[in-house]
């Protein structure tokens, strides 16, 4: 990774602190002594492994960008998805407020959806799932997934999409779209 590449990615994600002396002066690396320079280094090697784990190809620095600016770069790497299901996650990710361009969203779309294909996901019991596996699995807010399971440690077990429906605040398109994953 060439070193620009490389510091632009460590500050993108907050990994090398910056400061400035006032507002109008340019801002600095903060590197004191031996262990800034070593806090440096060390955060330079984990940024560096974090960059290397997805495969270069078209859309990878504006996914790094759009998705590094929220949340760790990890969290994509642990998603697969069909085309769908990533412009859905795109899609909450601006509606939460990331910053892009249209073309670096659909370049990151492109690249996640190739990188990170769906792949045969056993289904969902959502008797038995957790709030993560629920958000993550049925595309939904943290806010549903969480009134899944109060409402199903209120009223029992789920026996059918008609009872999930049931669940106020749930967009029921959602589920009806994800139907074919889910069991009871």
């Amino acid at each position: 990774m060439e070193l620009c590449t490389l510091l632009d990615f460590l500050l993108s994600t907050r990994l090398i602190p910056m400061n400035s002396a006032s507002s109008s002066a340019p801002r600095r690396l903060r590197v004191k002594g031996f262990f800034g320079a070593r806090s440096l280094t060390v955060a330079a090697l984990f940024a560096s492994a974090a960059w290397a784990q997805f495969p270069d190809g078209s859309g990878k620095a504006e996914m790094t960008k759009v998705c590094s600016g929220c949340h760790e770069l990890e969290r994509a790497a642990s998603m697969h998805q069909d085309r769908d299901g990533w412009r859905a996650t795109v899609d909450q990710m601006i509606a939460l407020g990331a910053k892009g361009t249209e073309q670096e969203f659909a370049a990151a779309l492109d690249y996640l959806a190739k990188t990170f294909p769906a792949e045969e996901v056993p289904r969902l019991n959502v008797n038995k799932a957790n709030a993560i596996e629920l958000e993550s699995r049925l595309t939904l807010k943290r806010s549903e997934a969480a009134a899944i399971i109060q409402y199903r440690e209120k009223n029992g077990p789920f026996k059918s999409i008609a009872d999930l429906k049931k669940v106020p605040g749930i967009d029921a398109a959602k589920i009806e779209a994800k139907k074919d994953r889910l069991t009871f």
